[in-house]
């Protein structure tokens, strides 16, 4: 299996492609921390998990507070002695609010989310992995982390943060044997997006209409190019952007 005897941390694990993320890793040998602010929810994926025969924990995170991603860092080591992988997957969505229409409290939720909250628990973890000789961290962007026109200004300011930060991470810390590559999903089947695709007219459903797949992806399919990443199979590859958007981005 490929992640055995590995220790995983999921952000935002507790729905859409963070919970698929889990289950599948789980599935091939992973330890994994649940994150989220549902307790109920995060209960039922570590029941799912251990169901099948693996291991998990939920620990109730907002990634927007330093204090909290202290102590789910804390948690982790608590339990399992180590951390080898990060999925950076919490995020919101925003309004399509322009410059002139954005409040500050919307902009800086977005932002804290979204990209503040990677860079906080990185800089708590990556000291962990290099301690332990290396690790993995795989940081859940967007097709808005390329272009604008795909989400409002401050998620596409943020995501566009995030890749930058990827990136930049990479650069720094590649040497002392840490991994770290993003992935771009594009419109993919979860509760973010759940309103716009049941509008055939919405501009987002013909473009869909329009790509080489013709469909939303689902979950799973995100979650198995987030776990190529993680593991060692993409042992040469530091500082990409996978794209996940079934052609969606290419025209």
């Amino acid at each position: 299996m490929r992640f055995e005897n590995k220790v995983a941390i999921i952000t935002g694990s507790t729905k859409g492609i963070g919970r698929s993320t889990a289950i599948l890793m789980a599935q091939e040998g992973a330890k994994v921390v649940i994150t989220g602010t549902t307790e109920a929810a995060g209960s039922e994926v570590v029941s799912i998990i251990k169901e099948a025969g693996g291991d998990a924990f939920f620990q109730k995170t907002d990634v927007t507070s330093a204090e909290a991603l202290d102590a789910l860092v804390k948690a982790a080591l608590d339990h399992y002695g180590k951390i080898d992988i990060l999925i950076n997957n919490a995020g919101i969505g925003g309004s399509l609010a322009n410059m002139n229409q954005i409040t500050d409290a919307e902009w800086n939720k977005v932002l804290a989310t979204n990209l503040t909250a990677a860079f906080q628990i990185m800089k708590l973890v990556i000291p962990v992995m290099e301690n332990n000789g290396g690790g993995t961290i795989v940081n859940v962007a967007s097709m808005a982390s390329t272009a604008a026109g795909r989400g409002g200004i401050a998620y596409t300011t943020a995501k566009h943060g995030f890749l930058g930060l990827t990136r930049q991470i990479s650069l720094d810390h590649g040497h002392t044997g840490i991994r770290i590559n993003a992935v771009l999903p594009g419109p993919i089947n979860t509760q973010m997006i759940a309103r716009i695709l049941e509008m055939p007219q919405h501009p987002l459903n013909m473009k869909i209409k329009m790509s080489p797949s013709g469909r939303p992806g689902e979950p799973e399919e995100v979650a198995k190019a987030i776990a190529f990443l993680a593991s060692d199979e993409s042992s040469y590859i530091h500082g990409a952007s996978l794209a996940v958007d079934g052609g969606y981005s290419i025209f």
